[in-house]
């Protein structure tokens, strides 16, 4: 097992409960999982944003698989020249959301760490998740 696989598997199993999270949430909530105001911070309407990440963990899913399994797909020079693109943009991704959170904080400090913070948390770990899968490409 690489350590990419691992990181991926992790990220891509982090996403899932999140969306699965927020889906009974907004289904059923039950009282032992936060509101739905601290899955969701309302950038996109709920109807789109559900179809959006059940895409992206799809497509999450099936990068994991090929990269446990050393899928013939991603290998050629086209994967391994995106693969610094796709590095700069995770760390673009990730920085971003520091900063998201910092300001954040400085706007709403009664929010401190998980308090309405989940959406930037996850991202953080969508962008560690393209960083592996750049990582991948690039070995």
């Amino acid at each position: 097992m690489s350590f990419n696989f691992i990181i991926l598997a992790v990220c891509t199993s982090l996403f899932a409960l999140r969306v699965l999270g927020q889906v009974l949430v907004v289904t059923i909530a039950p009282r032992w999982l936060p509101s739905n105001e601290h899955w969701y911070s309302g950038l996109l309407p709920y109807r789109y944003l559900l179809p959006a990440q059940l895409i992206l963990l799809a497509v999450m899913i099936a990068i994991t698989v090929a990269v446990q399994r050393e899928s013939a797909f991603f290998s050629g020079d086209g994967w391994e020249r995106a693969a610094p693109y796709l590095t700069v943009i995770s760390v673009i991704y990730f920085a971003a959301m520091i900063v998201r959170y910092v300001l954040t904080m400085v706007r709403h400090p009664e929010r401190r760490w998980f308090k309405r913070t989940i959406p930037i948390w996850l991202h953080m770990v969508l962008a560690v998740a393209l960083w592996s899968f750049a990582d991948y490409l690039r070995a």
